[in-house]
């Protein structure tokens, strides 16, 4: 949470809070392009005064913050499954909660504002989503691990490198999703994925 931010009083952030999710709705709904402050205003009920209060540097600092908003929400949406990756059955459910999901927000997912004009051109925003990807490839990483300190998974795969493999199938499955709104190839890549991973040799180790 930045300085300015902190200096608000619990009202004033969520009055802030609130902005930041009605910008965020307008923006899935009708891109980034055509929203305009005006419908944000017309949508979260405050006022040309009160949005440049709070933003003070217009729609960019805005849509910094809505990126940074959505990012925290597809890390969010992935919780608890997310950060508990220490079993098979544990890596099934957080496949099934991020199909689901996204099955849910179709074309109006989080990650729509992030590979829109806001993640490309937006300053700062950038860094938003590498952030978001970091942490997310983070996460998997470490379930990987979590895997091959039990035995589970064979000691011989790149961590890393799984991991990466594994969020690009997840990225380029949501880009087709949200260019065609078939859900199936983020289903396949995560499915192929964790199927070879189960498959990989590994060492007997009298763990199951």
């Amino acid at each position: 949470m930045d300085s300015q931010v902190q200096k608000l009083t619990a009202k004033g952030q969520a009055t802030r809070q609130r902005i930041i999710e009605g910008a965020a709705a307008v923006i899935r709904q009708r891109g980034v392009d055509v929203a305009t402050l005006d419908d944000i205003r017309a949508r979260t009920s405050t006022s040309k005064s009160q949005l440049f209060h709070y933003f003070p540097d217009g729609k960019e600092q805005l849509l910094l913050a809505v990126a940074a908003h959505e990012a925290q929400r597809v890390l969010d949406d992935q919780q608890p499954y997310l950060g508990e990756l220490t079993s098979w059955a544990a890596w099934q459910r957080w496949r099934d909660a991020v199909v689901d999901r996204y099955r849910e927000q179709g074309q109006h997912c989080p990650m729509s504002v992030l590979m829109s004009e806001i993640g490309r051109n937006t300053p700062g925003a950038q860094a938003v989503t590498s952030a978001l990807m970091r942490q997310w490839h983070d996460e998997i990483t470490a379930g990987v691990r979590a895997m091959q300190e039990q035995g589970k998974m064979a000691t011989s795969l790149d961590a890393d490198r799984v991991s990466a493999a594994l969020l690009a199938g997840i990225q380029g499955g949501v880009a087709i999703m949200l260019a065609t709104g078939d859900l199936s190839y983020l289903e396949a890549a995560l499915d192929t994925a964790i199927e070879s991973l189960r498959r990989a040799p590994r060492r007997v180790s009298g763990r199951e």
